[in-house]
């Protein structure tokens, strides 16, 4: 499989779309072998990821298929709990192949670490003399990685906030670090904790922080897309999903809702590629607030051919190397599935499928209502814990989708009722 168009492929077994996928991927026996084994990570190997482990949690792991980002085809790795979620963005990205599909930008894999300076009289003098110690500063800071440095990264550049606090003006220092394929937080780090007593020495004041920021600000990626009006629906879909945007941009409530479903997409590749859902959540919600409101993370409007262009520009701070993603063996392989060769185009197919995501929301939305397709897929989970054996799971999901009543105690009832009919 050369694209990663494909019709039908929820239709296939869980072996034949394996298989499409080792088709499409190259992925070796090996890997092969690691996909089809449930909890493939072994309690030897999470017990050196966290404390105290005492077993671990397998989360269903799928593809998203259909993407063309940048002209190129990509199979995107998912692990998520939710239904419909890699349904509904494989259905997008299939539209939005009819006008090139994605399309993308970054600002570099920077990063940045707050050192904090309490105890400051003249803070103004003292940001100054700051910037007059840059060259110093970051002479030190790239002391602590060689590696990074002789890869062309390190502390590029700093800046000086000041600060108003309830305990006082605080200075706050930025140091600015490209951070290569690394997603950079020990690396930052470490670089802030060497600065701090030179910084102390300088200032005269306090340090006490010295960390990483969530809020990856110059780290961005940018992803837009086109979805052509009729595929989408007709033009009064479009003009649908511009009004549902519009509501989530002036809404601190909607945009609470609307970000999520964003989420949806971006974390679970996060998750499946083994990086840090938490601070790329964080980084896409503080992002959200950074000019005092909570808004949207998307834009959409309507061109003048009357079709849907979309589009997004968020933190992503993920890496290739570190972490999870290097020692979790499912994320290894998804890793090599997508066959990325940094970390910001990782970041990009990232944003695109968040994008994507969020698209199908809004059109659900805009159209049939968005429990519709959701419960329909959600039904099969409560078909299941109601206890249906698998010969009536299909039966028990149609029946309650027929009558809208997508319930456990109606599950049951139905159960009972196709129970009663096969004795």
């Amino acid at each position: 499989m050369k694209s990663s168009l494909f019709s039908g492929f929820y239709k296939l077994t869980p072996e034949e779309r394996l298989k499409e996928v080792v088709e499409f991927s190259g992925l070796s026996e090996e890997d092969v072998a690691v996909l089809r084994t449930p909890s493939v990570l072994g309690i030897d190997v999470a017990d050196r990821m966290v404390e105290n482990a005492i077993s671990t949690l397998s989360i269903p792991f799928g593809v998203g298929m259909n993407f063309l980002i940048n002209g190129k085809d990509y199979i995107i790795p998912m692990a998520t709990e939710e239904p419909s979620v890699i349904a509904a963005a494989s259905n997008m990205a299939r539209i939005c192949r009819k006008k090139g599909g994605f399309f993308t930008s970054n600002t570099g894999p920077t990063m940045i670490a707050q050192i904090q300076i309490v105890g400051v009289q003249d803070v103004y003098a003292t940001r100054l003399k700051i910037f007059e110690a840059r060259e110093a500063l970051i002479a030190i800071a790239n002391e602590q990685d060689p590696f990074l440095i002789s890869l062309g990264g390190g502390m590029k550049d700093l800046e000086v906030r000041i600060i108003d606090s309830q305990i006082g003006p605080m200075v706050i220092v930025h140091i600015i670090v490209d951070t290569k394929d690394a997603m950079g937080a020990n690396t930052v780090n470490t670089m802030a904790e060497a600065l701090a007593p030179k910084i102390e020495s300088l200032t005269g004041g306090k340090v006490y922080l010295r960390i990483l920021s969530n809020l990856a600000d110059k780290r961005l990626v940018r992803v837009r897309t086109v979805a052509d009006k009729e595929a989408i629906g007709g033009e009064h879909v479009v003009d649908g999903i511009v009004s549902a945007y519009a509501f989530a941009a002036a809404d601190p409530y909607r945009a609470a809702t609307h970000n999520k479903g964003i989420m949806n997409g971006i974390s679970a590749v996060v998750l499946a590629t083994g990086n840090d859902t938490r601070a790329v959540e964080s980084g896409a919600h503080a992002y959200a607030a950074r000019n005092g409101v909570y808004t949207s993370l998307t834009h959409w409007e309507k061109t003048a051919e009357g079709d849907l262009a979309g589009s997004i520009e968020i933190p992503m701070a993920v890496g290739l190397v570190g972490g999870a993603t290097k020692v979790h063996p499912t994320a290894k392989i998804a890793v090599k599935m997508l066959g990325v060769q940094s970390a910001v185009e990782l970041g990009e197919i990232i944003a695109a499928a968040g994008l994507s995501q969020n698209l199908a929301a809004l059109r659900a939305l805009a159209t049939e209502g968005i429990q519709r397709g959701h419960m329909s897929l959600h039904s099969r989970n409560i078909a299941v814990m109601a206890g249906a054996p698998p010969e009536l799971v299909d039966a028990v999901v149609k029946q309650m989708i027929a009558e809208g009543k997508v319930r456990m105690d109606r599950a049951k009832e139905i159960i009972e009722t196709l129970t009663n009919q096969k004795r």
